[in-house]
């Protein structure tokens, strides 16, 4: 065996030994990891904060919704009893646990800053770990998240829904 095994030479002439490039690959793996799952954005870390353990999903109360401030959302009509209706783009879910009864969360999951994908039977589901939180309330029924979806302020004024 030569002395030369386990190195590499660069285009510079230098010889670099494999343990230095495989820790130096690593970091970088690591470091774009870490850059993927975060933002400088104000706008995205207000909308990804976990929410507070106390929270109650009062009707159009609460906190953690911010853009689009009086923006119609939808009509009533347009969100089912029992179910509800995530807004993307607007980083809010709206449901209706009970006849006329309307509450908001935010649509980021509160484990992994995953948008929430749907509403059945009751609960508010994320897609991409299955947690589930209760759709009158934002409180985990399912796991793996612990904490419950931030409220949203809404009002509904006639058969508008709006972020408050």
């Amino acid at each position: 065996m030569t002395g030369t095994q386990g190195t590499a030479s660069t285009a510079t002439g230098r010889t670099v030994a494999r343990r230095t490039v495989v820790a130096a690959a690593g970091a970088v793996g690591l470091g774009a990891a870490l850059v993927a799952c975060g933002s400088d954005d104000p706008a995205d870390s207000a909308a990804k904060t976990p929410a507070d353990d106390g929270a109650n999903g009062d009707s159009g109360s609460g906190e953690g919704g911010s853009a689009g401030q009086g923006e119609v959302l939808a009509k009533t009509a347009d969100i089912p009893e029992g179910g509800g209706k995530v807004f993307e783009d607007k980083g809010v879910v709206v449901t209706q646990p009970t006849a006329g009864e309307f509450k908001a969360f935010s649509s980021v999951c509160t484990h992994s800053g995953c948008t929430v994908g749907s509403i059945s039977n009751g609960t508010i589901n994320c897609p991409c770990h299955g947690s589930q939180f209760d759709a009158a309330n934002g409180s985990v029924k399912k796991g793996p998240a612990t904490k419950p979806l931030p409220a949203t302020a809404i009002t509904v004024e006639g058969d508008s829904i709006s972020l408050a």
